[in-house]
């Protein structure tokens, strides 16, 4: 019968299956440099590791190194969606060209003190997108720990350029473009999304007012065909013959309000969704949309972490480079 504890497989078992010592195991395993070793003994000690499952203990490499490889994400309480997820995605691939590894917390203040959180994994850096106080970030620098935080604001940690302005600028010169000059803005009905949804609509306002067009007419659209529907009475009877949705889920709630009340996209109104998602492609018509490079935004979040964390200047991000308008018929 076997044993139903299982033990830690560790250094010293590699070490006796490879035929070499502990200190030649460790220095293999991490990389260590300036060791003389010849590579049939790092390739004896790597299929050794690999056939016992081992791997070096972060916490021994966070105190032989003097820093973990742990960057820390802690996310509001935000819906994960293809956006956020494509972004996290691309920003943990970034990171591990670094040699650094992403773990994601999502939530909010109130699930667990965000001290509890960084203290319990000693991180390399905090990604977060709310703010901290003094005594926080104070606590964190004593650590040792670097923090990018995305706000508005430039006192506290290293801000992250999230274009978001930029995307709704882009909706509103995009059918400005196309000759609309009475514009609506879809803005959701989840306040979660306050973050992204708030700058994107001062995008708009903002293009409207350097292109000399009436302020945009914004409504709250849930994704409901019905309540969508009376949104779009309500932009029709003030003019409005174009809608910047705040994402393409709203958009696609506003082709299913439009159809539900006999009007035609784009003859009637034409509509600009966000983010590109599969559905945008696939609907009738095809919505038109602006999309960000979520592979370059990802590689730029984690080039900062890395100038953080070694006291340099961020880079820059080139916004205007990556946000972009793909065009299809609903406009």
């Amino acid at each position: 019968m076997a044993d139903s504890t299982t033990k830690r497989v560790t250094s010293a078992d590699v070490a006796r299956l490879a035929g070499v010592s502990r200190a030649t195991v460790s220095y293999v395993l991490n990389d260590t440099p300036r060791q003389t070793i010849s590579p049939g003994t790092r390739d004896r000690v790597r299929d050794a590791a690999a056939q016992l499952g081992y791997s070096p203990s972060a916490a021994a490499r966070t105190l032989r190194t003097g820093r973990s490889d742990v960057v820390l994400c802690l996310l509001p309480d935000w819906p994960i969606g293809p956006e956020v997820g494509s972004n996290l995605g691309h920003l943990s691939a970034a990171l591990a060209r670094h040699g650094l590894t992403l773990v994601v917390h999502p939530g909010n203040r109130e699930d667990r003190p965000m001290s509890e959180l960084w203290k319990a994994i000693t991180p390399a850096a905090v990604i977060a997108y709310t703010g901290f106080s003094d005594a926080e970030t104070a606590a964190m620098r004593s650590a040792g720990v670097a923090l990018v935080v995305a706000l508005s604001r430039r006192d506290r940690g290293r801000e992250l350029a999230v274009p978001q302005e930029l995307v709704g600028r882009r909706q509103a010169e995009h059918l400005a473009r196309a000759g609309h000059t009475r514009l609506g803005y879809a803005y959701p009905d989840d306040p979660r999304v306050r973050f992204f949804a708030e700058p994107r609509l001062a995008g708009v306002r903002a293009a409207c007012a350097a292109l000399r067009l009436p302020t945009p007419v914004g409504l709250t659209v849930p994704l409901d065909p019905a309540a969508a529907s009376e949104a779009v009475r309500r932009w029709q009877a003030t003019g409005v013959t174009a809608v910047c949705a705040y994402n393409d889920e709203v958009a696609l709630a506003v082709l299913a309000g439009a159809r539900r009340a006999g009007r035609s996209v784009p003859g009637d109104l034409a509509v600009i969704g966000v983010d590109d998602i599969v559905p945008a492609r696939l609907s009738d018509p095809p919505l038109t949309t602006v999309t960000t490079d979520q592979a370059v935004a990802g590689a730029h979040l984690a080039a900062t972490v890395v100038a953080a964390m070694n006291g340099r200047a961020a880079p820059t991000l080139p916004a205007a480079d990556i946000v972009r308008v793909v065009a299809r018929e609903s406009v």
